[in-house]
């Protein structure tokens, strides 16, 4: 079901049509708009400038989350093998302490 929630970003009243809940949209929003007011405040830049500079930061930021997350999905991956082969080698290694003992 789709929610329609009204939100102000930079002094502009936005309504968003989305499958998330309320809150969840309005913490967007609170974030977007915080972020535009830093940016903004820390130059006197017109509200579309300074709204392409909170989109690239957020670009900026979601592509270094997703690079990150691929890294750890590969650690893991690594890790995952590494615990296989291990367990081969556990396994391996008992069969042969197993034959040993029958041979004492």
């Amino acid at each position: 079901m789709k929610n329609r929630i009204s939100v102000t970003v930079g002094g502009h009243d936005f309504t968003i049509v989305s499958e998330e809940s309320e809150a969840y949209v309005r913490g967007v929003a609170a974030e977007v708009d915080k972020e535009l007011q830093s940016v903004m405040g820390e130059s006197h830049l017109a509200l579309a400038d300074a709204a392409v500079l909170t989109a690239l930061n957020a670009s900026d930021r979601a592509r270094k989350a997703a690079d990150s997350s691929d890294h750890l999905r590969l650690q893991v991956k690594t890790y995952l093998d590494e615990t296989q082969k291990l367990k081969a080698e556990l396994a391996e290694t008992r069969r042969e302490l197993s034959r040993l003992k029958k041979h004492m």
